[in-house]
């Protein structure tokens, strides 16, 4: 079935007789499901695939399908790999690439994709007679298939769910973030054309592109996971791949409050925040949680109720039934075409939307954001990168005069606390946890400033001996926040009491 040597090779190459003059066409007509099936650095093989029957579906096999194996060897790390574990799978992809046919391999679900894939590469490797043992085997089973279905030495990594961040900074040079601490990876790419191919797969999956001519691109995995490429020549060492990846399992407040994030009375105020419907803003700095924590908020909203997101690249996953998700879009290769985030914020006041949430504000979209706060979209919600509340308010401000906005002032502080109810800060501390470290209200002006009101802050006490922070949340000693009449409007006020005294109890 996949052999392109024989008489029935191709349906794409009827017309070509049934002889061996071409074996080259197809790699341009299979194009869907193997970027990174570029011919690797030619290896002195005389002939691949000889081996290949005419008529067999796959290449005529020995009966076992590894030849006299090495002396059992424990499963190696990447970083044990020599250099002829890498010289031993060029030649075997090679081989692959010349027997199989890549078009038919297109039309298989993933899994009898890998099954073929599997079976052709056990008969040339003992066509080849390549002294290996079956872990050497299998971990280059592994690798070839990962290779031509998936994202080649990614999906290890892809594939724990312990791993926050995965950063390749070239084909050799490549790390990884567990429990908030960087450390170096195992993985090793073939070379610097395989690494851009395999970016060129995940960003081709949302539909677009990164090359010479357009260099930088964000883009996400099916999980939502965030991508980010630069490749050269603006990345001067080789293309350089950012992914933050998204738990498998969605957190939960509960499961924040486990981690020591919140205190299970914060969680409740978080839990009344959301369900209430205040205007929410989420600040903190690169890598501290905001979406992580703008996913818990969205849980406690009314499964009844239209939401629309707004985002860079789609990440947040919401619950609810009714969710309509929307998504920037990058100028095409004439610079036209582009459609902004403030584009999306702007035609969502179109849309009958009951709640908008912005995944990122950067720029002067935060103006139409507040505009919709204030004209009927209460419970809208946003992330914004700040290291305080206050210092977060004079972002707010800073953005929409990036906007060209000539307003006074005033008048911007006005529609900041007119739109604003609720400000939830988020950090990421230097032994790598992450902490809520304010829930704070904007309260209202006083002349020309801003008034604010923490309900609950994270006080840090000193650290272990392992270099753990050690601290507590404690409340402020607000007994009545400013949202208690929001709170009675919707029946809550009493859980809101009892959060705001169990606060208080916990703390004395």
């Amino acid at each position: 079935m996949f052999g392109k040597r024989g008489t029935s090779a191709t349906p794409g190459n009827a017309g070509s007789g049934g002889g061996e003059s071409a074996p080259a066409p197809e790699p341009a007509q299979s194009a869907p499901p193997a970027p990174t099936v570029e011919p690797a650095a030619p290896k002195a093989e005389p002939a691949p695939a000889p081996a290949p029957a005419a008529s067999a579906p796959k290449p005529a096999a020995k009966p076992a399908p590894m030849p006299a194996p090495q002396p059992a060897a424990p499963t190696r790390s990447m970083s044990q790999r020599n250099e002829s574990y890498y010289d031993t799978k060029t030649q075997v992809f090679s081989a692959l690439i010349e027997t199989i046919d890549l078009s038919q391999l297109a039309k298989l679900d993933a899994d009898s994709a890998r099954e073929e894939i599997r079976d052709i590469v056990n008969d040339i490797i003992a066509i080849k007679n390549y002294a290996m043992s079956i872990a050497e085997q299998e971990e280059l089973l592994e690798d070839i298939c990962n290779d031509v279905l998936g994202y080649g030495p990614l999906e290890p990594l892809l594939a724990r769910d312990d791993i926050a961040d995965i950063m390749i900074n070239g084909p050799d040079s490549a790390y990884i973030e567990v429990g908030g601490k960087v450390q170096p990876a195992d993985i090793k790419f073939r070379d610097a054309q395989q690494l851009l191919s395999v970016c060129q797969r995940i960003v081709s999956q949302v539909g677009r592109r990164v090359d010479e001519s357009s260099p930088i691109c964000d883009a996400r995995l099916a999980d939502g996971s965030r991508v980010n490429v630069i490749a050269p020549p603006l990345a001067i060492d080789g293309t350089a791949l950012t992914i933050r990846k998204f738990k498998k399992d969605k957190l939960t407040l509960d499961q924040l409050v486990n981690f020591g994030s919140i205190s299970p009375e914060g969680a409740t105020l978080l839990q009344i925040i959301g369900r209430v419907r205040c205007n929410v803003v989420i600040s903190g700095g690169t890598g501290s949680g905001k979406t992580t924590l703008l996913n818990c908020l969205t849980r406690y909203i009314d499964a009844d109720e239209r939401i629309i997101t707004c985002e860079d690249s789609a990440e947040l996953q919401l619950q609810q039934p009714h969710v309509v998700r929307l998504e920037t879009r990058p100028p095409n290769l004439e610079g036209e075409g582009q459609i902004t985030m403030r584009d999306l914020v702007k035609n969502c006041l179109r849309m009958r939307p009951e709640r908008i949430i912005v995944g990122e504000v950067r720029g002067p979209e935060v103006f139409d954001l507040l505009q919709a706060m204030n004209t009927g979209h209460d419970g809208s919600m946003g992330t914004i990168h700040a290291n305080s509340p206050r210092e977060c308010l004079s972002r707010i401000e800073s953005m929409i005069a990036m906007g060209g906005f000539s307003l006074p002032q005033r008048t911007v502080r006005e529609i900041i606390v007119g739109s604003v109810d609720v400000i939830v800060q988020a950090a990421r501390l230097r032994d790598g946890s992450r902490r809520i470290t304010h829930i704070t209200e904007v309260v209202g002006m006083e002349g020309d400033v801003i008034i604010t009101q923490d309900l609950m802050v994270y006080d840090m006490q000193g650290e272990d001996a392992n270099g753990k922070i050690i601290g507590k949340h404690r409340s402020t000693g607000i007994g009545r926040p400013a949202m208690w009449d929001r709170a009675r409007y919707y029946n809550e006020e009493q859980r809101l009491a009892a959060a705001m005294d169990s606060m208080e109890t916990v703390q004395n």
